[in-house]
């Protein structure tokens, strides 16, 4: 009962079959390929042994339906200028202070933000499970389709949303998934997937009809509001604040800050934190990690933010299980997304086990 409760339909990209194929040593693909149902797996997780995801293994590039695609470089720390300091053009140094008071007011905006528990009050078929299984899923499509960032953090913002004030039966749950996909990237990439190819993704199981007239039923719900600032709108910032304590660009701070703060999304905990405190949990985690000796706290960070330690706690403390695999242990497209070698293997990084109460206590002023 458990395993077609937690399955909601969700179908596995043709990577998670590749790497099915390789783990058994096959040289070719079988004639009539089908690709694997989520629900045809227990406990909605493909096997470990099906999933060898190793740091430095080569990747074999996979055929994908024809599309268009431009290929965009993943997020990188900002450039050091001729004069050593950090410049980024999005930053805005004139006016970066308003923008981001502007960013934090929108953030607020009810419109905006989800409701903190609608799978108790609104869904009566979705449960906090089939939602993790559907953003893990995601993962994996932004990865085949060489997706934004901010693509995927829109595209489960506009899911919750619409879930806070629509009742939707599970079998609908994955359409869901990839027309908010598809409005996210109509919204962010500069060449977006074809309709078709978010058909194509999940084998055809909904039409082309299908995902237009759920993308419009989103749009409605949404009042065409879609530009959310999302966590990593916020996280860009900290970390330019950050990376001024190194004299080059630590890199491996960067990629474990953005592994955190993909794990954020698969925690339907998560949805009652604003965007900017996950941002300054994720901040002060991986900070955490990467110095346990040392507070992962300074006056800068707690002026930029907005946020004090003990404002954080209890994100922190969500985000350290999900890190350690305490919580969404068996969902794991993220987790493998962070072990390959452009991202320095973060996810395979470890943390103490327990956060010292102090670090949350309030910086004194100097």
């Amino acid at each position: 009962m458990a395993d077609q409760e937690n399955s909601c339909g969700v179908r596995v990209t043709r990577l998670a079959k590749k790497r099915a194929l390789e783990a058994i040593g096959s040289q070719m693909q079988p004639a009539n390929k089908k690709r694997v149902v989520l629900g045809e797996l227990s406990n909605n997780a493909v096997p470990s042994e099906t999933r060898k995801s190793k740091c430095g293994s080569k990747k074999v590039k996979k055929a994908v339906k024809p599309v268009t695609m431009v290929v965009k470089e993943q997020d990188s720390v900002a450039e050091k200028s001729d004069g050593g300091g950090l410049i980024d053009p999005q930053m805005c140094d004139a006016y970066v202070s308003d923008i981001y008071e502007y960013l934090h007011k929108m953030e607020m905006e009810v419109k905006r933000r989800p409701m903190a528990d609608y799978i108790e009050k609104v869904q009566k078929d979705v449960t906090v499970n089939m939602r993790g299984v559907l953003v893990d899923w995601l993962v994996e499509v932004a990865e085949e389709y060489k997706l934004l960032p901010d693509t995927l953090y829109l595209t489960i913002s506009y899911m919750d949303r619409f879930l806070s004030t629509n009742v939707l039966n599970r079998q609908r749950l994955q359409l869901l998934g990839v027309s908010s996909m598809l409005i996210a990237s109509k919204y962010e990439e500069i060449s977006p997937p074809h309709t078709e190819d978010f058909c194509y993704i999940t084998d055809n199981t909904y039409t082309k009809q299908e995902v237009v007239k759920m993308e419009a039923d989103v749009l409605k719900t949404l009042n065409f509001e879609m530009g959310n600032p999302t966590v990593k709108t916020f996280l860009r910032r900290f970390m330019r604040i950050v990376q001024e304590d190194y004299d080059t660009p630590n890199l491996q701070l960067e990629f474990l800050s953005y592994y955190l703060a993909e794990l954020s999304l698969l925690d339907y905990n998560c949805i009652k934190f604003l965007p900017s405190m996950v941002a300054a949990s994720v901040t002060f985690l991986s900070r955490f990690m990467l110095e346990p000796k040392s507070h992962p706290w300074n006056s800068a960070l707690d002026q930029l933010s907005g946020y004090k330690p003990s404002d954080l706690k209890e994100c922190v403390q969500i985000l350290h299980d999900l890190q350690s695999s305490r919580k969404a242990g068996n969902l794991v497209a993220i987790r493998e997304k962070y072990n390959q070698h452009k991202f320095k293997c973060v996810s395979g990084l470890s943390s103490p086990s327990v956060i010292p109460s102090s670090f949350f206590d309030d910086i004194k002023e100097q």
